[in-house]
């Protein structure tokens, strides 16, 4: 990855549901002045995503709001309708805010990109967790294989805030 810590996140465009409908955001406009976590992962639905990954950060959500938190934001390579839809799978209520990438926009920027054709994937996402403080990566766990959910898992990153 190369974004590291302690440098700013990148200018960049995502998409979230709003009243059921996909709205085009802003980095810069939507983390200013937020200490948030961003958890970026392969793909909804999928295996390790779905089991692990994201109820950790919903089962760990009061948890990350008693350190001071303003938001918890899950991104992956999906369109916005998917991760609406995931979310709403895994009950993440106002918990998790469910943020699409699918033109790799974000991804590409951070250097997290990763091919995963061979599992019929395509681009995807390399698996992270980042705290970022009004725009800038104070922690960044990336795993070494996106199919692992250890050093970026909820309960291990909590240590880290």
């Amino acid at each position: 990855m190369k974004l590291k810590e302690n440098d700013n996140i990148p200018n960049s465009e995502f998409f979230i549901m709003e009243d059921g409908n996909p709205i085009k955001k802003n980095t810069l406009t939507f983390f200013k002045n937020k200490k948030a976590v961003l958890f970026g992962l392969p793909g909804a639905y999928t295996s390790v995503c779905s089991a692990k990954h994201l109820p950790g950060y919903v089962d760990n959500y009061e948890k990350y709001m008693a350190k001071g938190i303003d938001l918890i934001v899950c991104i992956s390579v999906n369109d916005p309708f998917v991760m609406d839809a995931w979310g709403k799978n895994h009950s993440v209520g106002n918990k998790i805010i469910m943020m699409a990438d699918p033109l790799l926009e974000f991804t590409k920027l951070i250097g997290a990109d990763i091919d995963k054709s061979a599992r019929g994937l395509g681009i995807r996402s390399n698996r992270y967790s980042m705290l970022i403080d009004d725009l800038k990566v104070i922690k960044l766990q990336e795993e070494v294989d996106a199919g692992s959910c250890e050093i970026s898992a909820a309960q291990n990153f909590l240590i880290l805030v």
